[in-house]
This record gives structure tokens, sequence and C-alpha cells, in this order.
């Protein structure tokens, strides 16, 4: 299971690396297009898309690698199984409104896909498309939570902790 995990983890940021060097593309073609007089049609909208899908599919990658800002003034100074019960009711608080917004997020998706809605721009992208990186990455990042949450309860170290601890022995 940790293996599937880890790679649906990696998937997820290879999209959402990928949508970063769609919009680099994108914003490039519309430099160039510029110079020679060409238009590239709804360039900032797919652009925007590419910046919300990135942004919902970079979550649970950069979770899981210690690298979500994290304010640890206070923790650092509290006892490990006081810090443990704290990071456990994070994760947990964390977990029941990412899953809030996963369903909503689906529930978008579903009613876009049902109802045919389109962009309004000069390419009718059906929302759906750029909607379905938003709901995949908050899906991906409410199983991370939970990931690092049971991890947490059999007592062993989230995953960001794994590598935040793996950074500072460098």
């Amino acid at each position: 299971m940790r293996a599937i995990l880890d790679r649906l983890y990696l998937v997820s940021g290879v999209l959402a690396a990928t949508a970063l060097a769609a919009i680099a593309v994108l914003v490039l073609s519309q430099t160039i297009g510029r110079l020679f007089g060409v238009l590239v049609p709804s360039a900032n909208e797919l652009a925007g898309y590419c910046v919300a899908a990135s942004a919902f599919l970079g979550l649970a990658p950069t979770l899981n690698h210690g690298v979500h800002i994290r304010v640890r003034i206070v923790t650092q100074h509290l006892s490990a199984p006081v810090q443990r019960w704290l990071e456990g009711w994070c994760l947990l608080l964390g977990l029941g409104l990412s899953g809030f917004a996963t369903w909503y997020a689906i529930d978008l998706v579903v009613g876009s896909w049902r109802y045919g809605d389109v962009s309004p721009g000069l390419l009718a992208v059906p929302l759906w498309i750029p909607q379905l990186g938003m709901a995949a990455g908050l899906s991906i990042f409410t199983l991370s939570l939970l990931d690092n949450l049971l991890r947490l309860l059999r007592g062993r170290e989230p995953l960001y902790r794994e590598h935040e601890s793996q950074e500072a022995g460098r």
C-alpha cells in the first residue's frame, strides 16, 4: 500500500510541475506571438487553469516532503507527547476541512459535466476539465492527510517529519 500511495503522490507532483511548465509555454508563446503580431487565443484563461491545477495537485507532495509552511514557534517548546497530540489534532482538523472541500470540488466537477458548462472565453473549454485538477488535487491531499494521521496514530512519524529530519541531517 505504501508504494501505491508514494506513486500517487509522485504522479500528483509531476502533474503539478507539468502544469507549471504549461504556464511557461503559454506565456512564452504569447510573448513571442506579440512580436510577430499573432494572438494566442485564451492563453490567459488556460494559464489560469494551469495555475489552479498546479496549486491543488502540488498540495499532497508538498505536505509529504515537509515543505508546507509550518509555524513551530510554540510547538517546539512543548514536550514530545503534547507535540504528537497537537499534531494529531491538527491533522484531524485538516482532514475534516480538506474532506469538506474535496466533497464540494467533486460536486462542482460533476455538476459542470452534467450541465455542459463551458468557459465564456474565445476558447469554449468544458469547465469540468480545469475543475478536475482542483478536485483531484484536493482528493489526493485529503488522502495524504489521512495517511499522515494514520502513521501518527500507529506511533510512526508522519511523512513530512521524516523528510524534515532528513533535511536537518544534511
